[in-house]
């Protein structure tokens, strides 16, 4: 049965039986879809009907959702007082006009009614706020300054947060009293509301140190991002009990695979060390491969202390000078890591890969395992380019890592010959000195050895995500979906509009499409544009149970294996593969994690999300205190997004500024919504993505990250015959695109175009080193 007709079904039933509860089996029996692919496909319906907010999920008992009808959404404000409600990954945003927001803040979770619909395919409907069901700044950070004119108040907030600076805290004399100048967490007791529009009302509940204490700055970030950054006692003093090695007892039910010549490829500086791999070439000519993972789940038991502190963190995070690990360190850097020469727990993909990257047979099995070398990918890169002095270094293993490149050669064209796309950007390594001051920032390399690990890496989870979907199981996977057909249409628009039409039909695009176009662009000086604008067009890859496989990939299954030690789903997968090995596939076994998938799904999706933005305002943090010393120099850029405010613009070094529509006084510039073009009206200059400049900073702020320049030689710029109307009618960037950037028009509220980080899970530098995101 097709999915909306089976929701129709169940939705309609559950409706017409509003007040009884039903387990999925009860449902599956109704329908007489009690065998396995039938039980999936009913769990698969009642949690995309729990996830649209038709039916609640009671432990496992489906109800009808009385709020059915109303719609839920993220209030997203601006200054001039209207704001937005994005309810729907692809569909234009809720207008929210100023006497309708109920004086909701930036992120609140709030309760929409509609006031009138949309009056276009590209136009959001307005809306009106009847509820705020979710407080984003029920916990803020910021600076406190002493005194206050405010009656019973001790004093004010500085907030650290861009979006809620525009408000005015005042803190009570209810809970701490800090001194000036003290950074503190507080929790706000009265919100916004008609009388105090602009103010909030809050009680210190803790101190974290004066402003300019070293790692201060990115402390503050991590609070006002929520992100848990304390184990709770309980959870280290259970962690504590872990034995710090594998005694022979844990061998038992386990693959000896000791022997094996198994080596870790990581960064000089990675100490959470979660996969070791061998190759090794057969004799009817095909390929060994061997992706050997930590056995998380065996210390992390389900339930437990740990696990309960592991999901509500999702994920490590990777900052500039600190990791915030998703596990207490002696798990993390200790039992779990894949040190050398010690006996360590695995979890095991074995494949054997012919010489057309296809995987022929794979085993999946538990395995005790011992690292036989820590090598590094500057190590494996000199060994693969045949540096005598480190092949001399590691003689034993050069034979091992020269099959290991042949093998890699052949997974990546396989994955090229299907559509995968690849978009390797510039990322940055800053470096900071003992205060945690930035000094220096460096552009990471990704030689051979690490795109090797990545081809690695992403066969072992096409491995187990395949062995899943074909059991026709619950499971997790990884997904990225195809890009909906008016996003598609529109970037097909915009590149014609270049010069470099896309073949094929922007309502069935396929990778192959989009990967020929970038084919074709190589060495243009339209590339850049191209690459940019096609990854804003693309969707996010998030988790679901949903195998509708990995578009950017060009893969039809894919998971994530790989990373059980800094990602909650990588441990999730380890637990469904011993669950279904040892209990078999049938309805009884499918019970046990069919009704939570959904929501693990969308909770370490939203994780994950909110670790990225950490990560990228701590990046841009620093960045900016980096530039601090630079003020009045000139630097060599590229344009990375053309908007009507301005030009944001990329140095060499991965720092982005923006040159403000008020700093292009050489000419009055208008933009240009089908070019994404910033055009002169008189002497027709145009600015557009990837357009070489000259730039002077003009101005830093730290605290707001952000970097400003202006133009050295606008007068450099090309000249073209496009001439803007009045009104520009472009596509690309309409309905919620086109909101956000009104919102973004004042230059305190900008912050760059929001190119997404790694919706293609291709690699991530650091310990997101190559292997953040795949």
């Amino acid at each position: 049965m097709h999915l909306e007709e089976l929701k129709a079904q169940l939705n309609g039933f559950l409706k017409a039986n509003s007040s009884q509860s039903f387990s999925a089996q009860n449902l599956a029996d109704g329908l007489r879809m009690n065998d396995s692919a039938g039980y999936k496909q009913v769990v698969n319906a009642l949690n995309a009907l729990v996830r649209s907010g038709d039916a609640l999920d009671r432990e496992q008992q489906y109800q009808y959702n009385p709020n059915a009808g109303y719609t839920f959404g993220e209030y997203r404000a601006n200054d001039k007082g209207f704001g937005f409600v994005k309810y729907d990954d692809e569909l234009p945003d809720f207008f929210i006009n100023p006497e309708n927001t109920l004086q909701a803040m930036q992120g609140d979770r709030v309760r929409v009614e509609t006031i009138k619909p949309s009056p276009s395919p590209d136009r959001g409907p307005e809306g009106k706020v009847v509820e705020i069901l979710e407080h984003a700044y029920e916990r803020i950070v910021g600076t406190f300054s002493l005194g206050s004119d405010a009656k019973d108040m001790i004093g004010e907030l500085t907030i650290s947060d861009k979006k809620a600076m525009s408000f005015k805290v005042l803190v009570n004399g209810e809970g701490l009293k800090p001194n000036d100048g003290q950074v503190v967490v507080a929790e706000v007791v009265r919100f916004p509301d008609q009388i105090h529009p602009k103010e909030l009302v809050a009680t210190v509940t803790e101190t974290l140190g004066y402003k300019d204490e070293p790692g201060m700055d990115i402390l503050q970030i991590v609070y006002s991002k929520k992100v848990p950054n304390e184990f709770p006692a309980d959870v280290l003093a259970d962690a504590g009990k872990i034995p710090t090695d594998v005694p022979e007892s844990e061998w038992a039910g386990r693959e000896d695979i000791t022997e094996q010549t198994l080596v870790t490829i990581d960064g000089a500086d990675t100490k959470d060390i979660d996969d070791a791999v061998v190759a090794w070439k057969l004799d009817n000519g095909n390929y060994h491969l061997g992706v050997h993972i930590a056995d998380v789940s065996h210390y992390v038991t389900e339930g437990s202390s740990i696990d309960r502190e592991a999901y509500n963190r999702g994920t490590s995070v990777y900052l500039t000078d600190r990791v915030i690990p998703m596990l207490p360190r002696n798990i993390s850097n200790g039992i779990a890591s894949l040190n050398p020469n010690v006996v360590r727990l695995a979890m095991s993909a074995e494949m054997e890969i012919n010489p057309q990257g296809k995987v022929v047979k794979h085993r999946l099995h538990t395995s005790v395992m011992k690292s036989h070398a820590r090598m590094t990918y500057d190590a494996v890169n000199k060994i693969l380019e045949g540096d005598v002095f480190v092949q001399e270094e590691y003689a034993n293993l050069v034979p091992m890592f020269k099959v290991m490149g042949e093998l890699h050669d052949i997974l990546y064209n396989m994955r090229k010959q299907r559509g995968a796309i690849e978009f390797d950007a510039p990322e940055a390594q800053i470096i900071v000195d003992d205060e945690g001051k930035a000094v220096d920032i460096k552009l990471r390399e990704r030689g051979t050895a690490e795109r090797m690990i990545e081809s690695f890496m992403l066969a072992a989870n096409e491995t187990v995500a395949e062995h899943f979907d074909k059991l026709e199981v619950p499971f997790l996977y990884r997904i990225h979906e195809t890009p909906d057909a008016e996003r598609a249409k529109s970037f097909f628009e915009f590149s014609k509009a270049l010069g470099h039409p896309v073949i094929g039909d922007p309502n069935k695009v396929t990778p192959i499409m989009l990967q020929k176009l970038m084919n074709d662009v190589a060495g243009d000086p339209a590339e850049q544009m191209i690459s940019t604008m096609m990854l804003r067009a693309m969707k996010q890859a998030k988790y679901s149970p949903d195998p509708v496989g990995h578009f950017g990939l060009g893969a039809d299954f894919y998971t994530h294996f790989t990373s059980p030690i800094r990602r909650y789903p990588d441990l999730t997968v380890h637990r469904l593969i011993k669950w279904y090995t040892q209990n078999g596939y049938g309805v009884s076994a499918q019970e046990k994690y069919a009704s939570h998938l959904g929501q693990i799904g969308e909770d370490t999706s939203t994780r994950e999300r909110r670790a990225i933005d950490t990560e990228r305002d701590v990046d841009a943090l620093k960045k900016a205190e980096y530039m601090l010393d630079k003020i009045g120099l000139e630097f060599d850029g590229v344009v990375n997004s053309a908007l009507k405010f301005g030009l944001f613009i990329s140095l060499e070094n991965t720092v982005e500024g923006l040159v403000h529509i008020s700093n292009l006084t050489d000419d009055h510039y208008e933009y240009d919504e089908s070019h994404a073009a910033l055009i002169g009206r008189s002497k027709h200059h145009i600015f557009q993505i990837g357009q070489k400049v000259r730039v002077k900073v003009i101005r830093v702020n730290k605290d707001e990250r952000t970097v400003d320049f202006m133009l050295v030689n606008p007068q450099d710029a090309p000249t073209t015959t496009i001439r803007v109307a009045s009104q520009s009618h472009g596509k690309f960037g309409k309905g919620r695109n086109r909101d956000e950037r009104r919102k973004n028009e004042r230059r305190g509220k900008s912050e760059g175009p929001k190119t997404k980080r790694g919706p293609l899970d291709s690699k991530q530098g650091h310990k997101r080193d190559s292997k953040r995101n795949f």
